[in-house]
């Protein structure tokens, strides 16, 4: 074995920090929680089913909190919360 080898991340001078590449916004996953959000608000308005509405704000919670520092802008999380 040689202790020469440049690809060792133990070595200081070898390391590199990680770069995220970056990602289109209509490439992003789709967020799931705001979704039935959606559909178990419009339940809980439609049929009036108070577990449906209460599924609809604990997945806007959720998602409220999974919202990414880019999408955090003032309009997007008052549209999110409406």
């Amino acid at each position: 074995m040689s202790s020469h080898n440049s690809n060792d991340p133990r070595q200081p001078y070898a390391a590199k920090p990680y770069v995220s590449g970056v990602v289109a916004p209509q490439d992003l996953p789709i967020d799931h929680a705001g979704f039935f959000a959606v559909m178990f608000g419009i339940a809980g308005v439609m049929f009036r089913y108070k577990f449906s509405s209460w599924l609809a704000i604990i997945f806007c919670v959720q998602s409220l909190a999974n919202m990414r520092n880019f999408e955090t802008d003032l309009k997007q999380t008052s549209m999110a919360m409406m």
